[in-house]
């Protein structure tokens, strides 16, 4: 006896010191409040604290270590409070393990499956999956649940009430019940938002469950707790290869978080196959490339001078001078390109149609299936608007403030309005941009270094695309607050409302600012021109831009990998760099207070109070950035095949930097419910189809995929033949230029040099890309035929391209169902189990109790069984 009370007491004492329990080392920490004594907002958190109280909740004060003007609450739930308010929130708990069974299988299946188990004998076994030995026991996982029931309560795995609802639960109904207590006599004044937002309290957070680093191995003494193992078992660098651990992570930090990693991990597989498909199609252009007519008489093509692709400065060119871009075309222009966009297009069904199906596993195995969100709160704001105008809820039935259908229409008009406006402000910028390039390219042409004076469109198009994204990050954050304003300006009714209007205003407003200049690139530049002697021009004054005369997709290559690897690369060091100063700069003002020692008698809710709260958006930035970043892998992906195999490596390392911080440098997010991504889904799918549109433009307009086309069948040595290999496209270069003679040059276009030192004497003619009319002929610098031959193939493939490629993925989604066969009956056979088991223990209740009445002598007729 004497034993069992000193190992309880040294139990206490372990928990007391850990500082996850009370004082008493019995009660467990399952919210903190923290405020400030010097708050003015006194009353209504007494009166607040007053009510927590009469819930039943168990209360705790404790002053900060660091600052005695810092407040901690700790709140603890006893088991009546939890199994009275988990019978109300239905939270579905276990009670009865899952009966496996072996679905049908057919013949030629088990086959197949011997076949693979016999080469899986060659290979590393299951390199990528943790260790089970280091993976707690979930039990939730392998059992049936349902509901909570007091009533039924003898229904459910008990083992130990402390533990039966785990962490992350008891902090979500100590959070529910929190939202519903009164802080002054009202109707709407109720809630710990409205406190947060009032400043009455300063932060509200559950606790970690202790450190996340310990002094032993965890392979040799074990996880300390549920925090170390997320982080050596996932958070770590060294398990980049590993599969997450899902459900860890969800009973950690609940399922709409366990639902993102589960989705950026479903995104980051499905982008091997394309990542390793983008560089097949780059590598197949490496192969090729001496085999390349087209680049070979690029590089031949010493005796074609070409016209100056600038007023006065630029000098006339020999066309072998752009042999290095010609070929570097060839590697992302080539006979692949166009398998590749098809192959993309598909790619993006496949992945969003395999995704739903994973997504209903997942939701079958973490209870969502039949879940549904509970009648959301009123925003305050909606309220304090329209408190005034009331109307009746038709699912509560209860009085409710109410926005007039006019004051909705108007403000919505406002709203859009001002998107409208800051689009336009993008355009303003990329407008900004353009002038910047037609001004600089004669800048650099007349420079001093001859390395940039020869180089003088890349330079442009690289200084041009680095100061594009120090303005698209400008843009951004003024994005962010003009989204807030013009979201608050709409009023919501609910919280959900809210948060999908300011996610569609940012992913328009970001999507916009990021890929604009992609488009002016990919579709405008080079496209307005005019011809040597008529000029377009700017204002009258500037000389819209040319493309190279290797073409314009370098530029748009150069664009699209540029933006991508710095736009990853600032993010990353944003969402992880950001969080680590600040808590570094915590910990040294801490050091320099109050010295190194007592920080290590730190409690755990001082250590978290520390931390960095997690975004206001939630889990917002995260989604945008690999929405963004899945919009740049589909949308411009003919041109620049190599974007998935950037998207996979920046995602390999996403996820554990996400990781890294949800464990250790933010405090424990508040464990919610969801059933899928929400309105990013819808997103998703409308990028998918957008790609389609933009890969057929970008085929045919920007590359010179059908121009060779057209000529190899129709102009080449092979027309007629129904060939296009490589000997029909001999003579291709000299037929898509076209002849200007010099003397025809724009007095403000005419270059200063007369083009003597490539022949000796002033040059009469020089070349230029388009298909135009020779000077000398009945009509100068007319369209050609072969002009309208690839403008009507051009036209002609965009719109075959597009039915194609829809009636494909159309077909694919078609024929990919929804919900996979296994898994239906899987539920259907749970369906018809808990019927059952739900029979079967009632009835042996009540065979129970009418033995029990029998021995006591009270037995009734008329008694049901």
């Amino acid at each position: 006896m004497e034993k069992t009370k000193f190992s309880m007491q040294t139990v206490r004492d372990r928990n007391k010191a850990n500082g996850l329990y009370f004082r008493d080392g019995k009660c467990r920490i399952d919210y903190i409040l923290v405020y400030r004594k010097s708050s003015p907002q006194t009353e209504k958190r007494e009166v607040f604290e007053r009510n927590i109280r009469a819930e039943g909740l168990q209360m705790e004060k404790e002053s900060s270590l660091v600052n005695s003007d810092v407040i901690f609450v700790k709140l603890h739930a006893p088991w009546e409070v939890l199994g009275r308010y988990a019978e109300q929130m239905n939270v579905r708990m276990p009670f009865r393990r899952k009966i496996y069974y072996l679905p049908r299988r057919y013949k030629f299946m088990s086959r197949i499956d011997k076949q693979i188990s016999r080469f899986r004998r060659w290979l590393p076994k299951k390199p990528m999956r943790l260790d089970k030995e280091t993976l707690p026991d979930l039990e939730e996982n392998d059992c049936y649940t349902a509901p909570f029931s007091q009533q039924r309560i003898h229904h459910f795995i008990i083992h130990n009430k402390d533990t039966f609802f785990n962490n992350a639960t008891r902090s979500r109904i100590v959070h529910h019940i929190l939202q519903r207590i009164k802080y002054e006599e009202g109707k709407n004044k109720i809630g710990l938002n409205r406190l947060l937002t009032n400043g009455s309290y300063e932060a509200a957070f559950p606790l970690h469950e202790g450190s996340y680093r310990s002094k032993n191995s965890i392979k040799t003494h074990g996880a300390v707790n549920h925090r170390h193992l997320l982080y050596e078992c996932w958070a770590s660098w060294g398990v980049w290869y590993k599969y997450q651990p899902l459900d860890l992570v969800r009973r950690y930090f609940g399922e709409k978080i366990g639902l993102y990693f589960a989705w950026l991990g479903w995104y980051t597989g499905m982008l091997f196959p394309a990542a390793f498909i983008g560089l097949f199609v780059f590598l197949y252009g490496v192969t090729t490339l001496d085999h390349c007519q087209v680049s070979k008489e690029v590089c031949q093509a010493t005796d074609i001078i070409m016209c100056p692709v600038c007023d006065k400065y630029c000098p006339f060119m020999r066309l072998s001078d752009s042999c290095v871009y010609a070929k570097v075309t060839h590697l992302f222009d080539n006979g692949a390109t166009v398998f590749f966009a098809v192959f993309m297009a598909v790619w993006a069904t496949v992945f969003l149609e395999f995704w739903k199906r994973r997504r209903a596993v997942i939701a079958y195995d973490w209870d969502l299936i039949d879940w549904e969100e509970e009648e959301e709160e009123i925003r305050p704001q909606f309220e304090a608007k329209y408190s005034k105008k009331e109307r009746m809820n038709p699912i509560s039935g209860k009085p409710e403030p109410y926005q007039a259908f006019t004051d909705k229409c108007s403000r919505l008009i406002v709203s859009a309005s001002g998107i409208f406006f800051m689009i336009c402000v993008v355009i303003a910028a990329v407008f900004g941009i353009v002038i910047y390039r037609v001004v600089t390219v004669s800048t650099f042409a007349a420079f001093k270094w001859a390395l940039i004076r020869n180089n003088s469109q890349v330079a442009t198009t690289g200084t041009a695309v680095c100061i594009n994204f120090c303005i698209i990050m400008l843009l951004n954050v003024l994005y962010e607050k003009v989204a807030l304003l013009l979201t608050n300006l709409e009023q919501p009714r609910t919280e959900s409302e809210w948060e999908n209007s300011f996610t569609l205003k940012m992913f328009l407003f970001q999507f916009v600012n990021l890929n604009s200049s992609t488009f002016y690139i990919a579709f405008f530049l080079g496209r307005f021109t005019g011809h040597p002697g008529a000029y377009l021009r700017l204002i009258n004054r500037w000389r819209l831009e040319e493309c190279h005369p290797s073409g314009c997709l370098i530029d748009l290559c150069m664009q699209m990998g540029i933006i991508m690897v710095l736009k990853q690369t600032w993010n990353n060091f944003m969402e992880l760099g950001y969080p680590l100063i600040q808590n570094w700069w915590t910990r040294r003002k801490v050091r320099q207070e109050h010295g190194t020692e007592r920080k290590i008698n730190f409690p755990q809710w001082e250590k978290d109070y520390n931390l960095q709260p997690m975004n206001a958006y939630g889990l917002f930035d995260e989604y945008l950035e690999m929405i963004l970043q899945f919009g740049f892998t589909t949308i411009f992906v003919a041109a620049f095949p190599l974007a998935p195999l950037l998207a996979l490596l920046n995602n390999i390392i996403e996820i554990r930097l996400d990781a890294y911080k949800f464990v250790t440098q933010w405090r424990r997010p508040l464990a919610s419910r969801a059933k899928d991504i929400g309105i990013w889904y819808g997103i998703l799918e409308g990028i998918g189809i957008l790609s389609v549109i933009t890969n057929a433009f970008v085929i045919a307009i920007t590359s010179d995929f059908i121009p060779r086309l057209v000529y190899a069948y129709k102009y080449g040595p092979c027309a007629g033949q129904g060939e296009a290999g490589q000997k029909c496209m001999v003579g291709y270069v000299n037929a898509s230029l076209s002849v200007f003679r010099i003397s025809d040059f724009e007095n403000r276009s005419e270059p200063e040099s007369d083009g003597s030192e490539f022949s000796g004497t002033p040059l009469k003619y020089c070349r230029y890309r388009d298909y135009r009319d020779p000077p000398h002929s009945l009509a100068p610098y007319g369209y050609t035929l072969q002009f309208w031959h690839v403008l009507a193939a051009r036209l002609a493939f965009i719109i075959v391209f597009e039915h194609l490629v829809f009636c494909i993925k159309h077909l694919i989604s078609y024929l990919i169902p929804d919900l996979p066969k296994d898994l239906r009956d899987r539920m259907r056979r749970e369906k018809y189990l808990i019927q059952e088991m739900m029979y079967e223990a009632e009835l042996e209740r009540l065979q129970k109790e009418r033995k029990e009445r029998k021995k006591n002598g009270k037995a009734h007729h008329n008694e049901w069984p």
